[in-house]
């Protein structure tokens, strides 16, 4: 006898409730010491598998009976490995909700709103009802969802610990519907239900330009709650609603004035409350979230709190969050305290918020106020608290204006707020400021994880498609982001363009629509970003072994293939003259390109006003993304397919060897990005490798070991000087202090990952006219070289989700020691080594199911089975 099956998943979930998935897939982890199972069995509900000769045990199909809606069903595993057979798993379980269109009994309502005020300015909304029960049910389920934010109430208490609920989608298609457990809610006798209805994503203000009513100007609700078996109560006509004196938008703030009734739960009734009116809206696009909620994660307590002036204080949380305040000190009844949140002090000890303002390049600072403002007007009593949930904001320190007594640190929390993902990576070496660079890496994550995956939590919060596909692998070390991918992705497919662009952000406030739009057009479809439709759903097959996601998503990866490879073959640039030479038509150098982004020295106007050249990096893409479609179509049966793009690959490769690398070998731009991304993206002949190599090393050296990359090619940067033989100037490049660097960020006190490389210091935001934000994770992505060369973690090329992985510990920079730990799909990977008396030795931990190959630095290679093993070898370096 020996250890059962543990870790029991559905689809990328623990014990969902509430799920719509009607074909899911189930996983489970091998007991420890199993090398490979040979066959499992399935037992959910009633049903069995009965014994299958299978070696599958990662998003396993379920093909038993339909699970009905609303229905809770267990389910448990045994296997058959090389250890023999195993017990029966615990169980565990998943319910479904409202899988279709005709399982709801409700109707949507919307608030009775006479005039709409202006966007940041709106009321937040109540609607609710009254219902009786004959007694207290034994189970009882409630299903809601809104056009905006909602906040449920059942008898007065909040129901769920989720926030900013429904979350964010590409709501014409896909708005997602919450599951909550309320049986302990209910009593026998009168209840009363309510919801609050904030703007939220909706219609509230979004992005750099604050666009607004992007999905539509009403706010709508839509809910029903379940007992025993029986409709208990559902939105129809006889609801009722009525305003509050609370505003609340994501990017201006939140006001509430404590001395008001603002529907936190009162019953429905009374001259203020007014019949809801009916909207017609479907069913047909609610669905549960394949990704974990958002929710409260931690409260931090700040570092200090300072009196700056009469009835002012800054609190500084010590660190830069995504989410708000939670103030007990409100003061006597009619103190007015107002909230400004933002990342930075200026010279005066006061918040400074500057930095943030959006612009427009060539054209200044146009934008309204920064917002991330909130306000509360106390009511004197005791045991009020301020937590303004409607909003989220960005920040590290806060003004606290308006309250005249002393704030103590014992007053204040900061919540932070994003998706509760699970953490699985952590890393810790000999120095210092290379852990403190890792955990700012991945507090950027963190404070950039709020339902999407967005570029900054104050600015923006917007879903920059190009800043997740290049740090979707160091996020997946770093968390479980299998399921809040999946749900991204389903939204970038939605959002896409009949043509086949990808919009710049998803969820895309234009939707697909914005093909009609000129403003948008112009900027919409730039290599880098719009390759994310190809190269996310890769890593996740990569790193997640998802293949359904691959088959999902291929028709979005052709389109947007397909529409690049148009680009390059119906569009010249104009300062080409003459006949077009045959390698032209898959040379992509006309439209929008946003390039390398945000290199040290950048002119972003010339972005903007396409003055720049960004067809190396266009070109590249185009290869890139065609090469890794090809090979997406062979493993899925698309022949044809995969010729096609083979060919578009190979085009592209030759017009970029063509028109990028001169007769003496050199490349063209002569830019640190350019010379790693052809490395990276295999751009360059083998014989002209090493010297390519060559020149990077020396770029990097000729600008003093410093930085010379922005967005696209950073990812790539240190792993190829690493691979390529110039690990001493990777380390010397990752350990540079001075600007730009990584380390220069830390030495000014940052928290989290910058924007730009631009320094801040003395009031000074970066250079003129230009915006910065200082929490921006995809600069951080430095960090999974840290994992993968530093500790030695890597997946090796042939074998998706570390069923096989490689552990190559490279030692540089004076490190004396270094430990990472990903739990991965099988279970926990450890690498840890330390170098003691002129010897290196490392602990290697390898999961069950996998093999690892271990290689140390004296050139010897082992193979590893599941287990911890301990090697060394001499280092005399």
């Amino acid at each position: 006898m020996y250890e059962s099956p543990s870790h029991l998943r559905f689809e990328h979930l623990t014990a969902p409730l509430g799920t719509t998935e009607s074909q899911p897939r189930l996983s489970w982890r091998l007991p420890e010491g199993a090398s490979a199972q040979h066959g499992y069995e399935l037992e959910v509900g009633g049903w069995s598998s009965g014994r299958r000769l299978s070696p599958a045990h990662l998003l396993v199909p379920y093909d038993g009976p339909r699970i009905p809606a609303r229905t809770r069903v267990d389910w448990r595993v045994r296997v058959r490995t090389d250890l023999g057979e195993s017990p029966w798993s615990a169980s565990s379980w998943w319910e479904t909700g409202m899988i279709g269109p005709a399982d709801w009994t409700a109707s949507w309502v919307a608030p009775a709103e006479d005039e709409l005020a202006p966007p940041g300015a709106r009321r937040v909304h109540v609607v609710g009802n009254s219902f009786l029960l004959p007694r207290a049910p034994r189970v009882a389920r409630a299903y809601a969802t809104a056009h905006g934010l909602y906040e449920l109430f059942l008898n007065g208490r909040r129901v769920g610990d989720q926030e900013l609920t429904p979350g964010f989608t590409a709501y014409r298609k896909n708005l997602q519907v919450q599951t909550f457990d309320v049986t302990g809610y209910l009593n026998a006798g009168r209840n009363h239900v309510t919801a609050r209805l904030a703007d939220g994503w909706f219609r509230g203000q979004l992005g750099y330009t604050r666009d607004f009513d992007c999905f539509g100007q009403q706010l709508a609700f839509l809910a029903e709650i379940h007992a025993d078996g029986q409709v208990l109560a559902h939105t129809d006509e006889t609801w009722l609603s009525r305003p509050t004196s609370i505003t609340a938008d994501l990017i201006e703030g939140q006001f509430v004035d404590f001395r008001d009734d603002n529907g936190d739960g009162s019953e429905p009734a009374g001259a203020c409350w007014r019949p809801v009116r009916p909207a017609l809206h479907d069913y047909g696009r609610l669905r549960s979230s394949a990704a974990p909620d958002v929710r409260r994660i931690e409260a931090l307590t700040p570092t200090a709190v300072t009196r700056i002036g009469p009835a002012r204080h800054v609190v500084d949380l010590g660190q830069n969050i995504n989410g708000w305040v939670r103030l007990r000190q409100l003061g006597e009844a009619g103190t007015r305290i107002t909230l400004t949140h933002g990342e930075r002090l200026g010279p005066s000890g006061d918040v400074d918020l500057e930095h943030l303002r959006p612009v427009i390049p060539g054209r200044g600072r146009v934008f309204r106020a920064l917002g991330q403002v909130d306000e509360v007007v106390s009511a004197g009593r005791d045991g009020d608290v301020f937590e303004p949930r409607l909003t989220t904001h960005g920040f590290r320190y806060v003004r606290v204006d308006g309250l005249a007594g002393d704030l103590a640190a014992e007053d204040v929390d900061g919540i932070v707020v994003h998706s509760d993902l699970r953490r699985t990576g952590w890393f810790s070496c000999s120095d210092d400021r290379l852990n403190r660079l890792h955990e700012a890496a991945v507090w950027s994550l963190r404070g950039n994880m709020c339902d999407i995956p967005t570029d900054c939590p104050q600015r923006e919060r917007s879903g920059w498609t190009g800043d997740w596909q290049l740090y979707l692998p160091t996020a997946a070390f770093l968390f479980d982001v299998a399921g809040f991918t999946a749900k991204w992705l389903r939204d970038l497919r939605a959002d896409q363009w009949p043509d086949g662009r990808v919009p710049n952000v998803v969820p895309n406030g234009h939707g697909s629509d914005g093909a009609h739009d000129t403003s948008q057009a112009y900027l919409t479809g730039s290599a880098g970003w719009g390759d994310a439709s190809v190269i996310v759903p890769w890593h996740m097959w990569r790193i997640y072994e998802d293949v359904r996601l691959l088959e999902e998503s291929f028709p979005s990866m052709v389109a947007w293939v397909g529409w690049a490879a148009a680009q390059a073959r119906n569009a010249r640039h104009p300062r080409r003259t003459g006949p077009a030479e045959p390698h032209e038509r898959y040379l992509w150098d006309t439209g929008f390109q946003f390039g390398e982004w945000t290199e040290p020295g950048e002119d972003r106007v010339a972005v903007f006003m396409k003055r720049n050249d960004a067809s190396a990096a266009a070109t590249a893409y185009l290869h890139r993304s065609a090469a890794l479609l090809s090979q997406i179509a062979d493993r899925l049966g698309h022949a044809a397919e995969a010729d096609r793009c083979r060919q578009i690959a190979d085009g592209a490769l030759d017009a970029w060897r063509r028109e990028f690398i001169g007769d003496d070998g050199r490349l063209l731009p002569d830019t640190q990005a350019n010379h790693a991304r052809a490395l990276a993206f295999g751009l360059v002949p083998e014989a002209l490798r090493d010297q390519t190599a060559g020149r990077l090393a020396a770029l990097v050296r000729d600008a003093g070991n410093h930085v010379g990359t922005g967005f696209l090619a950073t990812p790539l940067l240190l792993a190829v000087l690493a691979d390529s033989g110039h690990l001493d100037v990777a380390y010397d490049l990752l350990l540079q202090d001075e600007a730009p660097s990584w380390l220069y960020m830390l030495a000014q006190g940052a928290t989290t990952i910058w924007e730009n490389w631009a320094p801040v210091r003395d009031g000074d935001p970066g250079q003129v006219g230009e915006p910065m934000s200082l929490n921006h994770y995809s600069k951080g992505a430095v960090i999974s070289f840290l994992h993968e060369h530093v500790a030695g973690i890597r997946r090796l090329p042939d074998s998706p989700g570390y069923r096989r992985f490689r552990v190559r510990p490279r030692p540089g920079g004076g490190l004396t020691r270094a430990r990472a730990e990903h739990d991965s799909p099988y279970g926990r990977i450890v690498s840890a080594w330390e170098i003691r008396d002129g010897r290196l030795l490392l602990d290697v931990t390898v999961p069950p199911g996998t093999t690892a190959q271990v290689q140390l630095p004296d050139g010897s290679v082992h193979d590893q089975f599941p287990g911890s093993r301990g090697y060394e070898c001499p280092w005399d370096r």
